[in-house]
């Protein structure tokens, strides 16, 4: 059964709506720097043409770059809370603080590479984000520093893509949170539009990702949809990017069917 309301109010509870202010001063500086950079805004913006204008998919600009960002730094807290190993930044002989910085960088670039084609898009985002990470690793960073940040940043880029595989937990981070943006707001100009795969139609059927800290793992993932469509979006899309991101035993994942009077051919799958 799932947690009762009660249990999950009295612990850790992340409205993926609402904007945080995380408690790493870095990491807040370098947030405020991302949002005010007019190449990195431009780049969000542009990303979106191929992907929603012209090939009718679902939202891949600023929006899902705001979700995707918002969520993976609410995993990594849950995750660090619970003393998982973040190893990416300790590896490299990074401080502690960077990791939430490579999560952060690597989840505002990760689709960027959109503006050349949606198709392999992982492939084209790592030239294009290596570019601006040269002009802006370099205001927060020392020259070994910045070259050992770039490596990390690319590399959970990179393996935000199923086809590769994550071998830092700061990538595990980013491949799942990525498949965390999937509310029917995401699809609503490919919907509006007469869209009807099985991405907007899947992805219309998700009413809301709530993230809280679990009681058997330390991440807890619930997923309200109105119909059976939703199970697309766990199934194949979440549960694909859960598997093989190295964070298969720290999130749980439960969607629950919340449509009471019709549809309940499926009323609740776990991962």
């Amino acid at each position: 059964m799932s947690d009762s309301a009660a249990e999950r109010e009295s612990r850790r509870v992340y409205d993926p709506d609402a904007s945080h202010e995380f408690p790493d001063e870095k990491l807040n500086t370098v947030l405020e720097f991302l949002e005010n950079d007019e190449e990195i805004q431009t780049y969000l913006e542009a990303q979106n043409v191929n992907a929603v204008d012209r090939m009718r998919y679902n939202d891949h600009g600023a929006k899902h770059i705001e979700i995707v960002r918002n969520r993976a730094l609410c995993l990594y807290d849950l995750l660090k809370a619970s003393d998982v190993d973040f190893n990416g930044a300790r590896q490299q002989g990074l401080e502690e603080e960077d990791e939430s910085v490579i999560i952060a960088l690597a989840a505002t670039l990760h689709d960027i590479g959109h503006v050349v084609h949606r198709d392999e898009h992982a492939y084209y985002s790592i030239p294009l984000a290596s570019d601006v990470l040269d002009r802006i690793l370099p205001e927060f960073y020392d020259v070994a520093e910045t070259v050992r940040m770039k490596g990390e940043v690319l590399h959970a880029i990179l393996c935000h893509h199923r086809a590769e595989t994550p071998l830092t937990t700061e990538a595990g981070v980013i491949r799942v949170a990525d498949a965390l943006d999937m509310e029917s707001g995401r699809s609503r100009i490919p919907y509006e539009h007469g869209g009807r795969g099985i991405n907007t139609l899947s992805s219309q059927a998700i009413k809301r990702v709530s993230l809280y800290e679990g009681e058997t793992s330390p991440v807890m993932v619930e997923i309200a949809m109105t119909n059976a469509a939703g199970v697309y979006q766990v199934d194949n899309l979440l549960k694909a990017k859960l598997e093989g991101s190295g964070l298969e035993e720290e999130i749980r994942i439960v969607a629950v069917n919340t449509n009471e009077n019709h549809d309940q051919l499926v009323e609740r799958i776990e991962l």
